[in-house]
């Protein structure tokens, strides 16, 4: 199924859901969110095993291969101003490394590998050894050069990490494409 560009916008499912006045309500919304999936016990018997993962929504920003980083950037700032806690955020590349990566791996592996294990900030991580990366609420995924394979290996991987959101910023042909390689 392809993905269909939207705007350079965060989904208020992103943010969670909106406090409404009792009053403008008809009946009230059945909104179910990670947050609700991580409280309620955890299912016993035969089916504990096959417990539904929760699916993270996905959005496409359109972006060329060179504007995917500022993309991935603007949609992580949108983030931020609507709430999201930075260390809710992990944020992989395909292509060149965000320049924060780059900076932080000067410092070696173990400091790099030790701020991700905090989880005070947002994490930026190249598709080469984001396999380490943890699972957090939200992925983006900046779709900015590399082969199709790295694209392959980065979506595949932040969809497994991303446990509400999945942001895709690049090139919407070459991500349907990706995507329908079977992600």
């Amino acid at each position: 199924m392809p993905l269909i560009p939207e705007e350079p916008q965060i989904h208020e499912s992103a943010q969670g859901p909106r406090a409404t006045p009792a009053s403008s309500r008809t009946a009230p919304p059945v909104q179910r969110t990670p947050r609700d999936v991580a409280t309620k016990p955890a299912p016993s018997g035969p089916a504990a095993g096959a417990a539904a993962q929760v699916t993270p929504q996905i959005q496409l920003i359109p972006a060329s291969v060179e504007g995917a980083l500022d993309a991935a950037e603007e949609a992580v700032d949108l983030l931020l101003d609507s709430g999201r806690a930075p260390g809710d955020i992990l944020v992989i590349t395909t292509g060149e490394q965000h320049p924060w990566a780059a900076h932080e791996l000067s410092f070696g592996e173990t400091s790099y590998w030790a701020q991700h294990d905090a989880g005070d900030d947002v994490f930026y991580t190249d598709v080469t050894i984001a396999a380490r990366a943890a699972s957090r609420p939200v992925a983006v995924v900046a779709v900015n050069g590399g082969p199709e394979d790295a694209a392959v290996s980065a979506l595949s991987l932040a969809h497994s990490r991303a446990g509400a959101l999945l942001i895709v910023c690049g090139d919407p042909q070459r991500i349907n494409s990706v995507l329908g390689a079977g992600v």
